[in-house]
């Protein structure tokens, strides 16, 4: 799999799964440093509260630490796993992370690429291969395991390189096409994509289009 081109500052986790979502959401929060709460950023909040105190216990063999920092020099990316379980096998611990989200499964893949990206960055950190990993939603109080196969981690890898191109160019991408995302989107205010995406027509263009209706209308 091709290694994304890195330098600057290290990528935060999170932006990853704004990327995936929406590239024009991911440059807005992280290039242009814009922000904005609604009601499931609010519930995200309040979901993380407890797993972001850090932390570590060990139940029945297995050790969780919460809040783990977790960084990857090759792929410059960066963030804290909510919580990180080291599960005992006979090569010594696996490291399993899984991630609080608010909500239940989504159709697409944004949290499932960020969750892959903590396990690359476990990987370079431990030496030794993250298989798998879980999200837990708050809505069905349900694990979903992760494997973090071939595809995924193409994604993952894919996901990394646009976002990283998209920080080194210092432009923010346009709209996406996929409005039915920017109606759960917290910055759908600051982003108004209906304006932004509508093309701006000069006093030329809109004498053009004048004459060209006055000629179908003759």
């Amino acid at each position: 799999m091709p290694v994304p081109q890195t330098g600057g500052e290290p990528i935060p986790l999170s932006a990853l799964q704004h990327a995936v979502y929406c590239l024009r959401q991911a440059a807005l929060i992280h290039l242009e440093r814009v922000w904005a709460d609604n009601r499931f950023t609010a519930e995200g909040h309040v979901l993380h509260a407890v797993a972001d105190k850090g932390g570590s216990r060990k139940a029945r063999g297995v050790r969780r630490v919460m809040a783990l920092p977790l960084a990857s020099i090759r792929l410059n990316i960066t963030g804290v796993a909510d919580v990180v379980e080291f599960l005992p096998d006979d090569a010594g611990e696996t490291a399993f992370p899984l991630e609080y989200k608010r909500g239940k499964p989504k159709l697409h893949r944004a949290d499932e690429v960020q969750l892959c990206a903590q396990a690359l960055c476990l990987e370079e950190m431990t030496g030794t291969p993250v298989p798998e990993g879980a999200l837990f939603y708050a809505e069905t109080k349900r694990r979903v395991k992760v494997p973090f196969d071939t595809e995924l981690r193409a994604l993952t890898l894919d996901t990394i390189h646009a976002l990283t191109d998209v920080l080194a160019s210092g432009q923010t991408p346009p709209p996406t096409t996929r409005r039915e995302r920017c109606r759960a989107c917290s910055l759908l205010e600051l982003c108004r994509p209906d304006i932004v995406a509508r093309p701006v027509r000069t006093w030329r263009g809109k004498m053009v289009d004048r004459l060209l209706a006055e000629r179908v209308t003759e």
